[in-house]
């Protein structure tokens, strides 16, 4: 008996022996755990600081360089155009409305006004991009051609397979705007053609016969296509021919005029009837675009009346 109790007294020694050296040794490796703790914590500390060195350093930089100006692309990244200042002296060029006809008027912004001194520099040049979308045989091209002009020196423009490229260039209060205007043909091979011609476009025109159901039918999907590619330009819906249009039945006018303007309720476009053969309404549209981008002091009429070029927003 007092055999076993003396052995099982060295037991109790060796194990209390064997649990108080290794604390001292946990104790002497908390230690180093300690350290190598706040050694990374510190690394931690200092790299979180230069990054946010950096990233205040890119912020002042964008700040300073960033910001969408008139010449800065047009309309990208939902930017706004500077507001256009006075003339430079007093002949300078005014954005002014037309009366009924479209007649010209010197100086406005669908009319080709000599530059300026400053202008001619190269001094304030604004480019802006214009997409006209709809099917073939609809008067597109005529539409265009009769904007830039037929004299062969406002003209100046591009043919490809497809696609037709036209530029126009005028003074509108002492700054210098170009329209590059895009022609997409309607046909089934030009689609592959919408996504270059709406991107970075400030507006797009979407266009149909007066005279054919059908071109009006397909307007949704021509816009839908444009959508993918461009949400930001500014949607105007024009039908063309409106001399042959004012030749129906004035219930077929009706019909056409109620669905129109449901389309460009359902697109938040502004409607116009044109006529390039006459030239009805075709300046007009871009003195719009104009005095929309750059919030100059001039409002189109609106005008219901069935028998006259319509224009409704």
């Amino acid at each position: 008996m007092t055999t076993t109790t003396a052995a099982a007294a060295m037991n109790v020694a060796a194990v209390a022996q064997l649990c108080g050296g290794g604390g001292r040794r946990g104790r002497k490796a908390q230690g180093p755990r300690v350290d190598l703790r706040w050694a990374r914590l510190l690394r931690l500390a200092v790299v979180s600081r230069v990054l946010r060195i950096v990233r205040d350093q890119l912020l002042a930089c964008s700040s300073c360089g960033g910001g969408g100006g008139a010449g800065g692309g047009g309309g990208r990244g939902g930017g706004r155009y500077r507001r256009l200042g006075p003339p430079a002296h007093a002949g300078g060029a005014m954005l002014a409305p037309v009366h009924r006809g479209d007649e010209c008027v010197p100086g406005a912004a669908g009319d080709a006004a000599p530059c300026d001194a400053a202008a001619a520099d190269g001094e304030n040049v604004v480019s802006l991009k214009v997409s006209l979308l709809g099917d073939c045989q609809i008067g597109k091209t005529s539409f265009m051609v009769k904007y830039v002009g037929d004299d062969g020196e406002e003209q100046n423009g591009l043919q490809m397979t497809g696609l037709n490229l036209m530029d126009k260039t005028m003074a509108v209060r002492g700054a210098r705007i170009a329209y590059s205007i895009w022609d997409v043909a309607g046909d089934v091979q030009s689609v592959d053609h919408i996504p270059i011609a709406c991107k970075d476009a400030v507006a797009i025109l979407y266009m149909f016969d007066l005279t054919s159901r059908c071109t009006l039918n397909n307007i949704i999907d021509w816009y839908e296509r444009a959508r993918k590619w461009n949400k930001t330009a500014i949607p105007i819906l024009i039908g063309t021919k409106f001399d042959d249009f004012a030749q129906l039945p004035l219930e077929m006018q009706w019909a056409i005029v109620n669905q129109a303007r449901a389309y460009a309720r359902a697109m938040k476009a502004t409607l116009f009837f044109s006529s390039a053969t006459h030239n009805i309404n075709v300046n007009k549209i871009f003195k719009f675009i104009t005095a929309k981008l750059f919030n100059l002091p001039w409002t189109v009429e609106r005008n219901l009346t069935i028998g006259e070029p319509i224009i409704d927003f």
